[in-house]
């Protein structure tokens, strides 16, 4: 078995790749910014089904932001998993919060990679990093794609992800000797919540849920189980025809919000009362972000659709993804036992 190097421990999608490590054999080292972290991920990995790892399991103290840590960390990995990434719950003052740490983080983690002499590193980019700053269009996205930074009505994290990706395709080319790199771009991500610090993502079904969302925006989404999204990235760690490979991460087709709720209030019965039923008109989401700036996220994504494939993943490294149907209920059922 191998010892695989998981940034960012505490996170959602970095969660679930360890509990597939550990439940693999593989010996896994993670980092958190603060090793006061460290017993939150093992009740995280102990929620998700993880018996004790005991000595397969490490912790390191690294920031995106630092290099200290880093080298240690990566020291006799044989392959990294970069997942770790600032992504907020809203706009940030100034773009460079986002798009500085997310940039250099990468870089970080590549150059140690590097140094420690690590096969692959399979690097967590997003669809932000493909499919926005263009016109609409039926034409389903793929991994050809690439956002436009020059386009309209960019979010911040949207140009980090976009940059962070770039600069780690040119280190590879230029810097990267024969250190190897594979990309994971998923869309939304829901599935098994396993603590209280989950996805961004997540907050669409709570938001449902809990009725602080009462009408719905007409708001399109690709979605993805993180299970799913874990197994890809560990598909794409080994598989020889990952080797330079970008894998766009969606369960289907895009969705709308209103399908989502639909869903939830058929499957959960009395626990789907507050979802709402409500569509609202694009007007009024554009009065209603005039006194909420968290809504001015949404306002150039109103009404657009936006297909997309998963097919290479598929073909190429044999990935199976759930239903974005399950990944939902599963996500609400998690929320409701940890009465988040």
């Amino acid at each position: 078995m191998s010892t695989i190097l998981v940034t960012g421990g505490s996170g959602f999608i970095a969660a679930h790749s360890i509990l597939q490590l550990l439940g693999q054999g593989h010996a896994v080292r993670t980092t958190v910014r603060n090793l006061a972290r460290e017993p939150e991920v093992r009740a995280m990995l102990k929620a998700g089904g993880a018996a004790d790892p005991g000595p397969r399991l490490s912790f390191f103290a690294a920031d995106l932001t630092a290099d200290k840590g880093w080298a240690e960390a990566a020291e006799g990995c044989d392959y990294a998993l970069h997942v770790a990434s600032p992504f907020p719950a809203g706009l940030p003052k100034d773009e460079n919060e986002l798009i500085v740490p997310a940039r250099d983080g990468a870089l970080r983690v590549l150059r140690a990679a590097r140094d420690a002499g690590v096969k692959r590193v399979v690097m967590t980019s997003s669809f932000a990093a493909i499919g926005y700053g263009h016109p609409v269009r039926k034409q389903p996205f793929d991994e050809t794609d690439w956002t436009n930074l020059d386009g309209d009505d960019l979010s911040p994290y949207t140009k980090s992800k976009t940059i962070a990706e770039r600069a780690a395709w040119d280190f590879i080319a230029r810097e990267g000797g024969a250190l190897e790199l594979s990309v994971v771009n998923p869309v939304g991500v829901l599935g098994p919540v396993l603590g209280p610090d989950f996805s961004t993502s997540i907050q669409i079904v709570k938001g449902l849920i809990d009725g602080s969302v009462p009408a719905m925006p007409k708001l399109s989404f690709g979605l993805v189980d993180v299970r799913d999204v874990a197994d890809l990235h560990i598909r794409a760690m080994t598989d020889p025809a990952a080797k330079g490979e970008r894998f766009l991460a969606i369960a289907g087709d895009y969705v709308w919000m209103r399908d989502i709720a639909k869903l939830l209030k058929a499957r959960l019965g009395k626990a789907a009362a507050r979802v709402p039923t409500r569509q609202l008109p694009n007007w009024l989401v554009f009065i209603a972000a005039m006194r909420m700036p968290e809504l001015k996220l949404v306002l150039p994504e109103l009404g657009k659709e936006k297909h997309a494939t998963g097919e290479k993943a598929i073909r190429l490294l044999g990935w199976q993804p759930r239903s974005w149907e399950q990944s939902a209920v599963d996500t609400a059922e998690s929320l409701a036992r940890l009465d988040a």
